[in-house]
């Protein structure tokens, strides 16, 4: 199974160590970014979404554009745009740009953040409900070669219609992320892959296992399995918890002035990663904790600790548990980003290979 690496490309420099000094809308630095992560070997790159920032499918196709073979995850929440504008917006760029576009769904889980957009729906079990609807009429706009009906609670379409379809065959490729039962329920209908945090290995495989089995009961073939995580190198292992312990420094004395705090509302992912951080600041081999503990694990922020090889060890065990995809950015997105491509991400493809080989596994 061939292993995959999504890096994170955001619209101006700044991070949980890092205060942002230009404006919220960078272009060069966006467009040196997303030229650095093609040149490191990254597949693709996840564009966020959040109610206050700047357009993720608009940033999206400027990537796009000054790009070759990068790819896009561009994320997107339901309820936000109709579902049949949202699947032409999408096939049209994916057509434009030799079907380097994929889709990451982002439910939501805090109601506040949703509530600056108008979104007034506050039960998360209404919302993904309202997801998989979403997705449904997507898909249908993707595949359907006649005009289609589709009756829900949240969405009714009469005689929908694309005239536009994906590059790619079936539809653009999808993420499905979140926490929850409900969750895991819509990826096990929709998801072509689960986009999990980067939680312990008793977590992965808890929460595969779930997503295996509420695709089969979907009658579909198992989605596959990202990881995101924090990667922390250095060329000796003493060195890289030395670093990890300056970014720990750094982020709390910044926490003013970057905004990464706690927040009121803690999602069913951030709780994962929280009760994680109660166990200990060391996980497993090397999974370190306290930058999830500091800010409440609003995103992704858990890191992986150790030299580049020991690094890639690790993503050799979580691809052991059925993880193929790696979503990984670094507290200094951009150095980190040329980092990762010159030791890490060449190490984990070749240990995978030889795993691959060794077992029989021909690369797909």
């Amino acid at each position: 199974m061939p292993v995959e690496f999504i890096g994170f490309i955001t619209n101006n420099n700044a991070s949980e160590t890092i205060v942002r000094a230009g404006p919220v809308l960078d272009p060069p630095y966006i467009e040196t970014v997303a030229k650095a992560h093609e040149l490191a070997g990254f597949d693709r790159a996840l564009l966020a979404f959040h109610s206050t920032t700047p357009d993720a499918l608009q940033v999206a196709q400027h990537v796009l554009t000054i790009t070759k073979q990068l790819k896009v995850m561009i994320a997107q929440r339901p309820g936000f745009t109709a579902p049949t504008l949202l699947a032409r917006q999408l096939a049209t760029l994916d057509q434009f740009y030799g079907g380097r576009v994929s889709l990451h769904v982002i439910t939501g889980g805090n109601a506040i953040e949703l509530r600056q957009d108008g979104n007034t729906l506050d039960d998360k079990d209404e919302r993904y409900a309202r997801t998989s609807e979403f997705l449904d009429v997507v898909r249908l706009e993707w595949t359907s070669e006649k005009p289609f009906n589709y009756s829900g609670k949240y969405y009714n379409v009469e005689n929908g219609f694309s005239q536009v379809k994906p590059l790619q065959k079936g539809g653009i490729y999808t993420f499905v992320g979140g926490g929850s039962d409900a969750a895991v329920e819509v990826a096990g209908k929709h998801a072509d892959t689960f986009a999990l945090w980067g939680e312990s290995y008793a977590q992965v495989r808890d929460v595969t296992a779930r997503v295996r089995a509420a695709a089969a009961g979907h009658g579909r073939p198992t989605p596959r399995f990202s990881l995101s995580v924090r990667p922390i190198l250095a060329d000796t292992e003493e060195k890289a918890w030395a670093k990890a312990e300056h970014i720990l420094e750094r982020a709390t004395a910044l926490q003013d002035q970057t905004g990464y705090r706690r927040p009121n509302h803690a999602t069913d992912g951030a709780k994962r990663l929280l009760a994680l951080a109660d166990q200990g600041t060391r996980i497993d081999k090397r999974l370190w904790t306290e930058i999830a503990k500091l800010t409440g694990a609003n995103s992704n922020t858990t890191a992986l600790v150790g030299t580049p090889e020991q690094v890639a060890e690790v993503f050799g065990d979580y691809y052991d548990l059925g993880v193929s995809h790696f979503l990984i950015r670094g507290f200094d997105p951009l150095v980190d980003a040329i980092d990762y491509g010159r030791a890490l991400i060449p190490l984990t493809r070749k240990l995978i290979d030889a795993r691959d080989q060794q077992r029989g596994i021909a690369a797909e």
